[in-house]
């Protein structure tokens, strides 16, 4: 008996939630694209985009004059001189004129709303201002699997495909749907010597796929000023938390009227539904998890806003605690203020670490605060557990030779480049991140695993991945705090390293961590700076802020693009001007021959020999993750396109870098590495620029002459890829 198959590899299931009433659907994986359920009809584009401005060029300059933050009199005098040298009707006519535009543009967005947050501190009612607008939009719950060729395996990625939001949605009526809210809230320095704080709260919509959602623009944000002569005492720090906390209530407010009976809302497909809304993730660093959590952090006895893990067991990742709830903590806080004595309170209160504050999520009925703070790699990890301990313990053993690695890495996109690391200081937490990417490739031939074997773990320790290999890193990490307790400076004994004991629950909860990242708000911080030091008067600058807009970068959904195009070259020309560089010989031979043979592979006479081509020096490549083809390392030499007919063709001429290598090592093995080795320079071949999966960063491995380690940390997807490679 024969059975045919029924689904491709790497076909995706869709299985909507059953309030949905939609039916399980399988897609091509060519076919899903950005998820299945968007909307195809794309909005025309309206021709004059810079109305309410009456021409383009007083919407340009208006602009420009913003961005830079002239003063009206200085934007006075340089209208002045544009109207005195125009070639294009300019109409705008002083500083109130252009000011007038912006307050018209400002209809269109929507509006903040200015609210007094008033708490009481030692007997006066204390006054701060917040600013906020709301968001809408929703989709229904959705399950993913990708068929492997033989099953259907489930996979995670925004947040509506994870459990919280499908558990959600069972709790509501049948007919409606979750408005699932993200939110973020950290503390932005906005004065030169700090004085000036803002306290940014972003709210995100969880139902907008991520390309989306972590776009650029300002969010509400709430000030509290410290009184140096009160900063650090209890009292204050409860006082703080109460302002919080009663500052995010007016917040939520907008939301408790919808958690009885929903919100009716028009979809764009003009379909009304019901919308219920949760506040399915909170993410921020550690310290304002606490204020969230409502718990004592580092001076309690149980420090982890999650779990209830002893402050003592903060470095062991492997035991499991009780997780903090939002029902318990409410019953413990009732408990606590029905005893009659303060030290009765106190002793209830710190059975979990709690302060006596009503928390502004208790109006939210399904929200669990503690389960929806998340992990947060950028606070957590690179600028905690990285920056703080793994760093300074790599430099002890190896200081000298790691800037020399870090000046010969290439540059490479959304990848920093660093001439000097050592004994220096970064206020980024994101270059710490590139850092611990690359410096596995910089160390490694600086340790040998019998001679030293604590530095060797260390770098163990930097690469392993997954939940599975958890509990390997403890163990290794374990021994090396044993082997090196003599010369340890900091205790590992921090809640930064006990949080990555929650990232794999995090993930199968709310989603990828992509979905919970802090670095789309944290680069919100400088614009907020910029905002409050170019746009304001220093004086109620809250309200001048809530002007600032940005916009969201535009995306390309083609497989790659080409840009950059240089004039017409002849073949002569190009062997000219490459004599003596042996990838270029034989040039006009080699791309003919190449172009004969993909027109023969296809059917198509090839009419005339080619002799001019035209290069392009960008390119941008999208790709999908994984490929199920074999796959070629090699370096680009050219980018050209070349014409046959009235048809572009799109070539690329490659050294590859697919030479045999020498045998593996045990140090290969221990640190995942994969080596290549470069061709001959004579023998470089064409390619169809089609045939691109990705771009890499390969480093030379100063141990093995002629031999290059590919860097397989740039990215999730590249690792992904050389994971697959190695395997095979």
């Amino acid at each position: 008996m024969m059975l045919i198959q029924m689904h491709d590899i790497d076909d995706i299931k869709v299985e909507y939630h059953p309030s949905s009433g939609r039916p399980t659907k399988v897609y091509h994986f060519e076919d899903y694209g950005c998820g299945p359920g968007a909307p195809t009809v794309v909005p025309k584009a309206d021709p004059m985009p810079w109305q309410p401005f009456r021409t383009c060029i007083d919407f340009e300059v208006a602009e420009l004059a913003h961005k830079a933050g002239l003063s009206h009199e200085q934007l006075d005098q340089l209208i002045q001189l544009i109207h005195c040298s125009r070639s294009e009707l300019f109409t705008l006519w002083n500083c109130k004129d252009a000011r007038d535009m912006w307050d018209a543009v400002s209809f269109k967005m929507t509006p903040f709303m200015k609210e007094g947050v008033v708490v009481p501190f030692r007997g006066i009612d204390q006054t701060f201002a917040l600013f906020h607008h709301l968001l809408y939009f929703i989709f229904d719950a959705q399950r993913l699997s990708k068929f492997n060729g033989e099953k259907f395996i489930w996979f995670i990625h925004e947040p509506w495909t994870a459990n919280a939001y499908w558990e959600y949605q069972l709790k509501i009526p049948p007919d409606a749907k979750p408005l699932a809210f993200i939110l973020y809230a950290n503390k932005a320095k906005l004065s030169s010597f700090g004085h000036v704080k803002g306290y940014p709260v972003v709210a995100c919509c969880a139902n907008l796929p991520t390309a989306v959602r972590n776009g650029k623009g300002l969010g509400g944000g709430h000030i509290v000023k410290e009184d140096k002569n009160h900063s650090g005492k209890p009292t204050f720090v409860n006082f703080k938390n109460v302002v919080w906390h009663a500052s995010f209530l007016k917040i939520l407010a907008c939301l408790v009227s919808l958690l009885k009976f929903g919100s009716a809302i028009k979809y764009w497909d003009d379909v009304i539904h019901i919308l219920y809304p949760i506040v399915l993730t909170l993410f921020t660093d550690y310290e304002e998890q606490v204020v969230m959590a409502l718990i004592h952090g580092l001076m309690g006895k149980f420090p982890c806003p999650i779990c209830l893990v002893p402050r003592n067991e903060l470095s062991n990742t492997l035991n499991v605690y009780p997780l903090h709830t939002s029902t318990d903590t409410k019953a413990l806080l009732a408990r606590a203020r029905e005893s009659t004595t303060l030290g009765v309170r106190e002793q209830i209160l710190s059975s979990q670490s709690l302060c006596d504050v009503n928390s502004s999520f208790g109006v939210l009925e399904h929200t669990n605060v503690h389960r929806a703070l998340s992990h947060d790699k950028l606070h957590f990890n690179d600028e905690g557990l990285f920056s703080d301990h793994k760093w300074p313990e790599l430099q002890k053993w190896a200081a000298v030779q790691i800037d020399s690695f870090f000046q010969l890495i290439s540059h490479w996109r959304n990848l920093n480049h660093f001439d000097q690391v050592i004994s220096v200081s970064f206020s980024d937490g994101m270059k710490y991140e590139d850092i611990s990417k690359l410096i596995i490739f910089a160390v490694h031939n600086l340790f040998d695993r019998d001679m030293d074997p604590e530095a060797y773990l260390l770098l163990c320790y930097t690469i392993k991945n997954g939940r599975e290999t958890l509990s390997k890193l403890t163990e290794l990490m374990d021994k090396y705090i044993e082997d090196t307790a003599e010369i340890l400076e900091k205790s590992w004994n921090f809640p930064k390293k006990h949080l990555s004991a929650h990232v794999f629950d995090d993930i199968e909860v709310k989603g990828v961590s992509r979905n919970y990242s802090t670095k789309p708000n944290e680069k919100m911080h400088g614009p907020l700076k910029d905002a409050y030091q170019d746009h304001t008067n220093f004086k109620n600058f809250a309200e001048q802020e809530t002007n600032e807009v940005d916009l969201t970068e535009p995306t390309d959904a083609q497989h790659f693009s080409l840009g950059s195009k240089q004039v017409v070259m002849s073949f002569a020309d190009i062997e000219a001007d490459s004599a003596g560089n042996p990838v270029f010989d034989r040039f006009r031979i080699k791309l003919n021959n190449f172009m004969n043979r993909v027109f023969a592979a296809n059917s198509i006479p090839f009419p005339v020999l080619l002799n001019q081509i035209v290069e392009c020096r960008f390119l941008k490549v999208n790709f999908e993750s994984l490929t199920d083809t074999g796959v070629i390392f090699g370096k680009l030499m050219l980018i050209f396109t070349c014409t046959v007919g009235d048809v572009q063709y799109p070539v690329m001429l490659v050294l590859l870098y697919d030479q045999l290598v020498g045998v593996h090592s045990q140090k290969d093995k221990d640190f995942q590495f994969w080596h290549v080795k470069r061709k001959p320079r004579a023998s470089a071949e064409f390619f169809s620029i089609h045939s691109i999966v990705r771009g890499c960063v390969i480093v030379e491995d100063a141990s093995r002459p002629d031999e290059f380690l590919v860097v397989d940390t740039v990215d999730t997807d590249m690792f992904l890829q050389m994971k697959d490679i190695c395997s095979q």
